[in-house]
């Protein structure tokens, strides 16, 4: 079973459709007790970092998916989802993130001809290996919807970037914990299979 966390955040809906789509059992939750029996855990969403971070207090997830990570459970942070994993972000200053991994998150720079919010399809580029994109070759295109992007502080954790007025670490992985910037439950065929090699993943 999937536990996608309910956080209030937007687009928690279609990560639940997705896993619909893919014959995955899935249930939105802020329960600790289900989230913590998950066989997989997602963490979807979009919306402002420091709102999102006083929701997940509110809720007191903070603490639930510390456990959930430090247990070994695949987990997948999805756009927003995976901007709070890091330490904190432009956005909200001040504000700390959960801080699982290491970087910050910083406001897309201004640039002619780009316009901010990204929204749209990128290719993407694999400056190391990562299980989410195996039988996925590079340059497939994904969708992307954001105003600030990550820096991650340890190049090698990052599994695929793109190029947006700036080099973006488009995704990560480190032991159990994977994350996004683009949307696989909006990328079509090439989203649908970064999903399903995530639920391959084993405790």
């Amino acid at each position: 079973m999937v536990a996608v966390i309910d956080y209030d955040a937007g687009n928690i809906r279609s990560v639940e459709k997705a896993m619909a789509a893919l014959g995955e059992e899935s249930v939105v939750t802020r329960d600790a007790g289900t989230i913590l029996a998950a066989d997989h855990v997602i963490l979807p969403g979009v919306g402002a970092f420091g709102d999102a971070m006083e929701k997940l207090h509110k809720y007191r997830l903070k603490e639930v998916i510390e456990e959930t990570v430090g247990k070994g459970t695949p987990f997948l942070g999805i756009c927003l989802g995976l901007q709070l994993l890091f330490e904190g972000s432009e956005e909200s200053d001040g504000v700390e993130g959960l801080g699982i991994l290491q970087g910050r998150i910083v406001r897309l720079p201004e640039a002619q001809g780009v316009k901010i919010p990204h929204i749209g399809w990128n290719s993407l580029r694999y400056p190391n290996p990562g299980r989410l994109f195996e039988g996925i070759k590079e340059e497939a295109y994904v969708y992307f919807v954001h105003s600030y992007y990550l820096q991650a502080k340890d190049s090698a954790i990052v599994t695929a970037t793109t190029e947006y007025a700036s080099l973006i670490h488009a995704s990560v992985e480190k032991d159990n914990v994977f994350a996004c910037q683009f949307h696989p439950e909006k990328s079509s065929d090439v989203g649908m299979r970064i999903l399903k090699n995530f639920l391959k993943i084993n405790r």
